[in-house]
């Protein structure tokens, strides 16, 4: 193959690195396209609030005109302050079953990266960890949850060949309502009269004061994940715009939040699952039909995903997120939900794998983030 490689400076050449996928896939009955308009703007300098602290490169490689593989290679300055490592990522990676184009295009992220001076190279992932981040490995029977990575089965050979090797295993775990325990249930219930007594209580988020909310969940979630391995806070303006952004999509009677005396010390995000309408929103172009599958088809959604879930570590032994749970799948039964996906878990965050599958969670999907050291 006379493969050429293309540096993505114009809007055009943008374009195609976004629609890249949907050729790709094609045919593929799993394949969920992503947003054009949010995978433009995510990846036009300046419009998005992380290229604050990033420097990235969008590459194409192109066999006689026909794209046939694309990757970015990215520097997040924010990662490296934060863990005072010397990491590079490499992310948005879709290739042919080719090696020769798969080298073509990981050489070209790390020529990019060698100029930063990384020692290690970390992917995929799509910015940072608090994007779309890991290689799917198992699990390739369904569809991919809302913010989920999806892959073609030969990218991990084409990964691994090239010389990465696991950094770290994430996994998801697939919940039906009807499954929990009732032990679990009773125990739950109990907890929270317990939680009531000392001075803690459950809710759901206040979409009337949204903003004052965001303001105090944005804490939370930097503090009760800090301690996590690869965890970096957001800054305020990447929360706000991802808040922004899910508040179209969001059923606040899936966003709770635990307060003991105004402060909140735990909050969980679970948000419907829209892939099951951008399944079928072709190219990822919300016009002039999609739109409409976005608006009419909300109420046929199955499916939920747990996104995030976090309790500050002070509280983290008073059964808050058990607590959690059980209104969750109480709630998701009342609405007609079959079930969801509690995802990602970190492979060694033994307190959340351990509460999963009490409650009769079983992994369904498995992703890898993949490191390769940097001789420099």
């Amino acid at each position: 193959m006379a493969v050429k490689l293309l540096t993505v400076r114009t809007k055009k050449d943008l374009k195609k690195f976004v629609d890249f996928p949907h050729d790709l896939f094609e045919g593929d009955p799993n394949y969920v396209p992503e947003l054009f308009i949010a995978q433009r703007d995510m990846l036009t300098r300046g419009k998005h609030p992380s290229h604050e602290h990033l420097d990235f490169e969008l590459f194409l490689a192109v066999d006689n005109g026909k794209i046939c593989g694309r990757i970015a290679g990215i520097y997040n300055k924010n990662h490296n302050k934060v863990t005072g490592n010397q990491d590079g990522f490499f992310g948005f990676f879709d290739v042919v079953d080719d090696y020769h184009v798969a080298k073509k295009l990981l050489d070209a992220a790390g020529d990019f990266l060698s100029n930063k001076n990384v020692t290690n190279i970390i992917g995929p992932v799509d910015f940072s960890t608090n994007d779309p981040a890991g290689l799917l490995i198992e699990g390739f029977e369904e569809p991919p949850q809302i913010m989920m990575t999806y892959a073609k089965p030969y990218y991990q050979k084409l990964i691994e060949n090239y010389g990465f090797h696991k950094q770290m295993d994430l996994l998801a775990y697939w919940f039906n309502i009807d499954t929990i325990p009732k032990r679990v249930v009773a125990l739950a219930e109990s907890i929270e009269q317990r939680l009531k007594r000392n001075g803690v209580t459950i809710r759901t988020i206040n979409m009337k004061d949204f903003k004052n909310e965001v303001i105090k969940i944005k804490e939370i979630y930097n503090q009760a994940w800090d301690k996590n391995w690869g965890f970096v806070p957001m800054t305020d303006a990447e929360f706000d715009y991802v808040a922004k952004d899910m508040k179209l999509a969001m059923d606040k009677d899936f966003v709770l939040v635990a307060e003991k005396e105004g402060k909140l010390v735990g909050f969980t995000l679970t948000m419907p699952n829209i892939n099951e309408i951008l399944i079928d929103v072709k190219r990822g172009r919300l016009l002039p039909t999609g739109i409409f599958k976005l608006l009419f088809n909300k109420s046929k959604i199955t499916s939920l995903r747990v996104i995030t879930l976090g309790v500050l570590e002070e509280y983290r032994t008073l059964g808050i997120e058990v607590c959690f749970y059980v209104s969750l799948m109480k709630k998701a039964k009342e609405k007609g939900y079959r079930g969801g996906e509690a995802s990602w878990i970190l492979e060694n965050n033994e307190m959340m794998n351990r509460g999963l599958l009490n409650i009769n969670s079983k992994v369904s999907k498995k992703y890898r983030l993949y490191q390769k050291e940097v001789n420099i």
